[in-house]
């Protein structure tokens, strides 16, 4: 599904060279569910904002479900992000003036849907997170847990073949995350690969495996074995 060989990010200023990745590997097979941990400043940001076409790589190969993205232009780009990406934030980003339904609804009126498949895809997405119910309600009147099962919500919608999580239960209390967590399991559990960036040791040992991130390199790859017997394996790309 993703695989990064030999990538480098350099950022450069007139004064000075940043190496935020160096040497980067990784590979990310179809149906796993990924956590990535590392200290401040050690490269995750970077990683996860190139495997999600949001930032270019200096140096090196990345591969996203079998198309090279290298020296592709912004516009082949955006056509793949839409095609192959979902993306859930730690803030939410919901628009406070629009209904749940239309929260979910913004990203698929830019990729061209009609409106009977638009409004197919949202309620089967708030059924799925479980708020099928209040989808006429507005950003302010749930709880943060609700607010980011929407933002699952709006991600799922359109089908993504990866979902790339940025702490994604970062501003939810550990009741809150846990529920989160497990919405995530069983979206994984559906068949949808999951690259999910935390600080929370409890919720990396959940996923199938682990990456850790220091200095802009893989510095381990733990595999956790009791969730992985645990929970259905689905074919590898």
């Amino acid at each position: 599904m993703l695989r990064m060989q030999n990538l480098s990010k350099i950022y450069r200023t007139h004064m000075i060279e940043t190496h935020a990745l160096r040497g980067f590997e990784i590979h990310v097979r179809q149906g796993e569910f990924v956590t990535v941990t590392g200290p401040s400043g050690s490269g995750k940001t970077s990683f996860l904002n190139i495997a999600g076409l949001l930032e270019e790589f200096t140096d090196g190969e990345y591969i996203l479900d079998g198309v090279n993205v290298r020296g592709m232009d912004d516009n082949a780009r955006s056509r793949l992000r839409n095609e192959k990406l979902g993306f859930i934030f730690q803030g939410f980003n919901l628009i406070p003036d629009l209904s749940l339904f239309d929260n979910v609804d913004v990203p698929l009126r830019y990729r061209g849907f009609n409106s009977a498949e638009r409004r197919e895809r949202i309620e089967d997405a708030l059924a799925k997170v479980g708020l099928a119910s209040r989808m006429k309600h507005y950003p302010a009147e749930l709880s943060g847990g609700q607010q980011q099962r929407v933002a699952i919500a709006r991600a799922l919608a359109g089908s993504p073949k990866l979902l790339l999580a940025d702490e994604p239960t970062g501003n939810l209390d550990t009741q809150m995350a846990r529920g989160v967590m497990e919405l995530l399991e069983d979206i994984n559990a559906q068949g949808t690969t999951i690259l999910m960036v935390t600080h929370d040791p409890e919720l990396a040992l959940r996923s199938q495996r682990n990456v850790h991130i220091i200095d802009g390199q893989v510095s381990d790859l733990v595999q956790h074995g009791a969730t992985l017997s645990a929970r259905p394996q689905h074919a590898t790309a």
